[in-house]
């Protein structure tokens, strides 16, 4: 079995990577988009990552209802299967060590300028604005307790939006 797990503050291109790599291989690919709880979550869907997407027996989460702020249905994910998790958060010392249970890992970390994230993002979605100062501190959190990645991409002012 394979696990991916790929990192990167929004915008900076995971969910694209993440895509494109799933079309290729046929991996299992996972979103933390679908089971941050709530807009103070990233930390708790990174410990999500170790404990139930990577668990080896039962791997999955529960998606995150926003309308209701609470937990919502179970997504069953294969169990042996390689995966694909993206999402800020989904590479940590937690999830490295689980993955390695699994089989073989590769840890990809995606950066880029702040004013290039930003944008990417909110063309995404507009209703992220209020939020995004919130959710750059929990980013800034997690990356100053991050674990080195195998691959790092770094994308300069000059990407082209919605391409890592």
């Amino acid at each position: 079995m394979i696990t991916v797990l790929i990192d990167g503050q929004s915008g900076s291109g995971k969910t694209t990577l993440a895509a494109e790599i799933a079309e290729i291989t046929g991996f299992q690919l996972v979103h933390l988009d679908d089971f941050y709880p709530g807009w103070t979550g990233l930390a708790g869907a990174s410990r999500m990552v170790a404990t139930d997407v990577l668990d080896p027996l039962n791997p999955g989460y529960y998606r995150w209802d926003w309308e209701k702020n609470q937990p919502a249905q179970w997504v069953a994910l294969k169990p042996g299967h390689s995966i694909i998790v993206e999402g800020a958060g989904a590479l940590s010392a937690a999830s490295k060590s689980s993955a390695l249970k699994l089989g073989t890992l590769v840890t990809v970390r995606i950066s880029a300028p702040e004013s290039l994230r930003k944008a990417r993002a909110l063309k995404r979605d507009p209703g992220y604005e209020p939020y995004w100062e919130m959710w750059a501190e929990q980013e800034r959190k997690h990356l100053d307790f991050s674990i080195p990645a195998d691959v790092e991409i770094v994308l300069d002012s000059n990407g082209v939006a919605g391409k890592p």
